[in-house]
């Protein structure tokens, strides 16, 4: 035979008291989860290579007989940075913020546009947590430069070197990068809410 405790004895309220403790670590857990808004972007950018133009890449100046085209200093892995970072933060592109029409931009040292972007995206309460690149470039051979993109980038945006990485491969001379044409970049971001 069981015997039944009334609803004010210890048995019961050890029960309630382990119920509702699990109650409040389950609550707990879900407004962590809630509070912790992770968020991932990723950004594409490719521009023309011509002769007459500086090569900017990384917020550096290479050495190369052509630079990139376009209406900033077409700085393209600055760019793809900073279309992963808008991505992330559903902010639109980096067209829509610094569109090509605008007088104001033209020939922009790029890294004041990632500074701007990074603005934004903290204004709307993210930090960045890490980001990872890559360029796409026959040439110039890029491994000896990255140390010095990295740290420029990592200045610009006020992180740790170790939240950027940066990589350089080229397509087996295949396509417009491989025929020397073009150079693209490629970066995925993490942000997380501050």
């Amino acid at each position: 035979m069981v015997q039944r405790s009334g609803y004010g004895s210890g048995v019961s309220l050890q029960v309630l008291l382990i119920v509702h403790r699990q109650f409040l670590e389950i609550n707990e857990r879900k407004e962590a989860k809630n509070n912790m808004k992770i968020r991932t972007g990723l950004g594409f950018d490719v521009h023309q290579l011509v002769e007459g133009r500086e090569l900017w890449l990384g917020g550096i100046l290479l050495e190369h007989e052509k630079g990139l085209l376009g209406h900033s200093d077409a700085d393209v892995l600055i760019h793809a940075i900073c279309d992963a970072l808008l991505g992330a933060a559903n902010m639109r592109d980096i067209g829509y913020h610094f569109p090509d029409t605008a007088a104001e931009l033209k020939n922009i040292d790029s890294k004041i546009l990632l500074d701007k972007t990074v603005a934004l995206i903290r204004n709307k309460g993210y930090e960045i947590g890490n980001i990872d690149a890559t360029v796409c470039a026959e040439r110039p051979k890029l491994k000896n430069h990255i140390p010095a993109m990295q740290k420029t980038l990592a200045q610009v945006m006020k992180i740790d070197i170790d939240d950027l990485s940066i990589k350089a491969t080229t397509t087996e001379r295949l396509g417009f990068t491989g025929r020397e044409e073009g150079i693209s970049a490629y970066a995925s971001v993490l942000i997380h809410k501050i």
